[in-house]
């Protein structure tokens, strides 16, 4: 039997091109992405040290939905130049990368932690958006949904957005701290994983449940999972390649390995 220390070993001696064969090789590919992988187009991710979002503000008192339903101005103060800050952002060569893949037909799909629209922007077409999306507000009392670039004129002289229809409070459709994951979302993405030859996580610390158990799933069906980010995670010890790279080139090394 393998010991965690032998599949430390394997992974360390692997490379890009390990990578490649494994793709290659696999029936089904899922990619499982986080913060890391839009960091490249100039979104911080949320724990680095001194960098990260989550080390400048209590997420508890701006992400979670007891802040927008208690105080929805303070909410908005802090949401509004973040999401006019994203809608201007496009995908770097690690979402296209992964664009590519699914173009040649080598993966199935990708399942993404970020909100930022920017896996569509390079071109995946199946993408699970397991926290949402800035792509649409919706109204939490009649469900009106508004997309991105028309929620500024929902902005009344109060900072709060409310809906044209009932006056509501608007919501952005992003998962909050303290909401359940959209369940279809959640469904697909189990789904993908359980059915995955391989598994890629790129950019994401696996930390965050549940979304972090998904490679647990993979491998609990016999498939393998590779690693693609520069921090430490709970599975590097189970992955068959881990790459610690900047993810813009190690994922075009990969795709220069390819056949």
């Amino acid at each position: 039997m393998k010991t965690r220390e032998d599949s430390a070993k394997r992974a360390a001696a692997t490379g890009p091109a390990r990578l490649a064969e494994m793709i290659e090789a696999a029936e089904s590919v899922v990619a499982l992405t986080g913060a890391g992988i839009s960091v490249p187009s100039g979104i911080p991710d949320f724990r680095t040290p001194g960098e990260g979002l989550w080390t400048k503000v209590d997420p508890m008192k701006v992400a979670h939905i007891d802040a927008f339903r208690d105080d929805p101005k303070s909410f908005w103060e802090y949401y509004r130049p973040r999401f006019q800050t994203l809608s201007g952002k496009r995908p770097n060569r690690a979402h296209e990368a992964l664009a590519e893949l699914e173009r040649r037909g080598l993966l199935e799909g990708v399942i993404t932690q970020n909100i930022d629209r920017l896996h569509r922007a390079a071109g995946s077409e199946r993408v699970i958006d397991v926290h949402g999306s800035i792509a649409t507000s919706s109204c939490t009392f009649c469900d009106a949904t508004f997309q991105l670039e028309d929620v500024p004129g929902l902005f009344g002289e109060d900072g709060v957005a409310e809906c044209e229809a009932c006056c509501g409070l608007v919501k952005p459709d992003v998962v909050l701290f303290g909401e359940l994951l959209p369940e279809a979302a959640m469904a697909e993405a189990q789904e993908l994983a359980e059915g995955a030859d391989l598994m890629l996580c790129v950019g994401s610390s696996l930390e965050v449940y549940p979304v972090a158990g998904l490679p647990e799933l993979t491998l609990a069906a016999g498939g393998e999972i590779a690693i693609v980010t520069r921090s430490e995670t709970p599975y590097d010890s189970e992955a068959a390649v881990k790459l610690s790279g900047d993810v813009v080139d190690e994922l075009d090394a990969v795709l220069a390995a390819l056949r």
